[in-house]
């Protein structure tokens, strides 16, 4: 490709978000019926987009009903279940008092949250203790949250990836940019805002997966790539917690969602339940061990072992249970694998190993209203990094930042975001990569992608990390970024990549000097020259944020009430 960015005639809307997945729609439902004017500005297809694009079948929800009038149960489950542990008290809080709304809100609009009768809780669950996780059925969920997103008036430029927070000479969020991939050739949309939403997901293709070089095969949606981190970032936001990462469980060499899905025993090859929590396939609490003992897969590996979800003695009932819940999942590619091998779950195990990809455990640092430390700017879903919930919770803070959004619009105005600095220096820099020739010494966006995985699952990872891998990890990371000024593209599609490991390269980097200011181990991040916890450090959470010099990393107290 050659020639200038071309740019379009600049948009207005009261709230702009950044991201069309659950999180963004929710968003932008709840800004609308607040009364504001929205745009969405989406990567892909809003119907089948994000994290949720494919299904989901597990929604953390308080319900008194259920659960008791008295949350501090369920709170202290939550604390202790895979999404718990670096949260901020008072988000906990919110969400555990508006969560059953949003759940009545998809149960109205048709999303199957009652599919057997009553509000059902299964999985992820120790026995004898409460079950937090709904059961749901959400094949089809984006497709009706566009509907509702569509029936508002709510304008979704589909194919419209956002790249880029616009601030005014206050540091006030006052629009955003994003790249128009409809037509031939990438044009640049510059969308005026009174406040700006950022929901681009999770930090997926940052980490290898276990099929190196194949980027795509991914735990969660492979095209979210930190995007929304590093636009606020270098909006002046400050993020949270990038020195922890995330990483699950699942059928080996299939990066896909679901471990509590799955009704059966972690096993060895032998047929030998391997945790302490069940012996027997259990549809209500699942097999726990995967949420809880992460180590259960890289230990038994180190003594020559292979693991094993063992469903051989699962009734026909619950079988059909399991395959409806992994469908809802979005694990139909799984499943016709199995079929078209003669899989029989009465005859054979699936091996199991911890996933790879999907990133850090991190993200923007929020209030309570989902406000961001740049004023005007929010953020909400996968994108924070002080709350996790995941399905619920994009829903939730989804719900709560369209609110928050709408109502810091009301007192703005609209500038002419386009004439701001940023606009014309990334306006300068993206012609830059489109007026360069490819050849053989310039990389591809693919050739800095798999690079970037390389050093971040080798000097990152969640398995070993000291003071020298990070120290060197990070050397490499800055020679790939130096590389990576010189990526070309041949189509829009490719632009769009290319500007993606960008933002990977630079969260990659706000992650390894994280890391490094972390000297003690805590849960995922393992520091083997610093191998204890070190109980100063309890409830102090990393942050780090854009300074004159570069990034500044600091400390600041969780909110624990």
């Amino acid at each position: 490709m050659a020639g200038q960015i071309e740019r379009n005639v600049p948009l207005e809307c009261d709230v702009l978000v950044a991201g069309g997945g659950v999180a963004g729609l929710m968003a932008a439902i709840a800004a609308a019926d607040q009364g504001a004017k929205v745009i969405v500005a989406e990567k892909a297809n809003s119907k089948r987009s994000g994290c949720g694009a494919t299904g989901n079948d597990h929604f953390l929800c308080y319900i008194p009903e259920v659960h008791g009038e008295d949350p501090g149960e369920f709170i202290r489950e939550m604390n202790e279940s895979q999404v718990g542990g670096n949260n901020d008290m008072n988000l906990v809080r919110r969400y555990v008092a508006e969560c059953f709304e949003r759940v009545k809100d998809w149960d109205a609009w048709g999303v199957g949250m009652r599919e057997h009768g009553d509000w059902e809780f299964n999985g992820h669950a120790k026995p004898g203790h409460l079950r937090i996780w709904l059961k749901y059925a959400g094949k089809d969920q984006k497709i009706i949250f566009t509907k509702q997103a569509t029936a508002r008036g709510i304008t979704i430029l589909n194919h419209h990836p956002f790249t880029e927070v616009i601030t005014d000479g206050d540091g006030r969020a006052v629009g955003g940019i994003c790249i128009d991939l409809t037509q031939e050739y990438p044009r640049m949309q510059v969308i005026r805002a009174k406040s700006v939403i950022l929901a681009t997901g999770n930090a997926n293709r940052l980490f290898g997966s276990k099929t190196m070089g194949w980027m795509f095969n991914s735990a969660g949606c492979p095209s979210n790539v930190c995007t929304g981190r590093a636009a606020a970032y270098r909006a002046g936001a400050r993020l949270v917690n990038l020195d922890l990462t995330g990483n699950g469980a699942g059928c080996k060499y299939f990066n896909r969602g679901g471990k509590a899905t799955w009704i059966g025993v972690y096993s060895d090859m032998n047929g030998r339940p391997l945790g302490p929590f069940v012996t027997k396939p259990s549809k209500e609490y699942g097999d726990l061990a995967g949420d809880v003992w992460r180590e259960m897969f890289s230990l038994k590996r180190s003594q020559g072992e292979p693991v094993f979800m063992n469903c051989s003695e699962v009734s026909d009932e619950d079988l059909d249970y399991m395959l409806w819940g992994l469908t809802n999942e979005g694990n139909v590619g799984t499943l016709d694998h199995l079929k078209e091998e003669g899989f029989d779950f009465r005859k054979h195990m699936v091996e199991f190993d911890g996933k790879e990809g999907g990133g850090i455990g991190g993200g923007i640092d929020i209030s309570v209203d989902a406000e961001c430390t740049v004023l005007g700017l929010f953020a909400a879903g996968d994108e924070t990094g002080n709350f996790r919930a995941d399905m619920g919770g994009a829903a939730t803070f989804g719900h709560i930042a369209g609110i928050s959004a709408a109502k810091y619009s009301e007192a703005g105005r609209i500038v002419e975001a386009e004439h701001m600095a940023v606009v014309e220096e990334r306006a300068a820099h993206y012609s830059r990569i489109l007026e360069r020739k490819a050849d053989t010494a310039t990389p591809s966006w693919k050739e800095i992608n798999v690079a970037i995985q390389q050093v971040m699952t080798d000097y990152c990872g969640s398995d070993v990390r000291s003071e020298h891998l990070l120290t060197t990890g990070l050397r490499h990371l800055k020679r790939i970024q130096e590389k990576a000024k010189d990526v070309h593209c041949a189509d829009g599609h490719e632009f769009m990549r290319c500007l993606e490991v960008e933002d990977l390269a630079l969260v990659g980097e706000l992650a390894f000097c994280s890391a490094m200011e972390r000297k003690e181990t805590r849960g995922k991040h393992n520091r083997v020259d610093y191998p204890f916890t070190n109980p100063m450090l309890n409830n102090k959470f990393v942050v780090i944020q854009k300074g004159e010099e570069g990034p500044e990393v600091d400390w600041r107290d969780k909110i624990t009430n």
